[in-house]
């Protein structure tokens, strides 16, 4: 048995579903900004972002009549919108630094203690967009769109020990970016 997801938005995705234009344009402002940021942390280009959420909609859009409120509409679009990223990024064959072909040694744990590191959030933002793409990605994935690694190895086609190394070199690297602009 199926449980129904109880949306906020359930009027107006119902009349997105009759073709209501107005409602679909009512949707889109309701979830453009937070889905173009995800399509920026994942190309971390504007205008390739801003193509990935017109993409995401569209098919959105199209797909709408699939949507049984079995999730939330936001995570529904959100998957959308991940997997548009994720595709236009194979399809630009983004390459992960696999961590077999590493020669750079690895922390011993994972564990960084960031209560005693304090920076400014627009910081972080501007150490994320400098990491590798293979870093970025699953950096976002795991940390900001909240995806485990099992998930994000299905997700780009990678190994959990792959997902789990990029994430915790992603980490590392940010770190030493933030402490040489101290």
């Amino acid at each position: 048995m199926t449980t129904k997801y109880e949306d906020i938005h359930r009027d107006v995705i119902e009349s997105c579903k009759r073709g209501d234009v107005r409602a679909q344009y009512q949707l889109y402002t309701l979830y453009n900004k937070a889905m173009y940021n995800i399509c920026y942390r994942m190309t971390n280009r504007q205008e390739e972002a801003e193509d990935m959420l017109q993409e995401s909609f569209s098919y959105a859009f199209s797909k709408l009549g699939s949507f049984r409120f079995e999730s939330s509409f936001g995570a529904w679009l959100k998957r959308i919108v991940v997997n548009t990223c994720i595709n236009h990024l194979k399809k630009k064959r983004v390459d992960l630094v696999y961590t077999e072909q590493q020669n750079d040694p690895m922390p011993d744990n994972d564990f960084v203690d960031y209560e005693e590191i304090l920076f400014k959030a627009d910081s972080v933002m501007k150490a994320i967009e400098k990491l590798p793409e293979g870093y970025r990605i699953v950096f976002s994935l795991y940390l900001l769109e909240g995806y485990d690694h099992k998930e994000i190895a299905e997700i780009l086609g990678v190994t959990e020990s792959t997902s789990k190394s990029q994430f915790l070199r992603a980490k590392q690297k940010i770190k030493e970016m933030l402490m040489s602009h101290e």
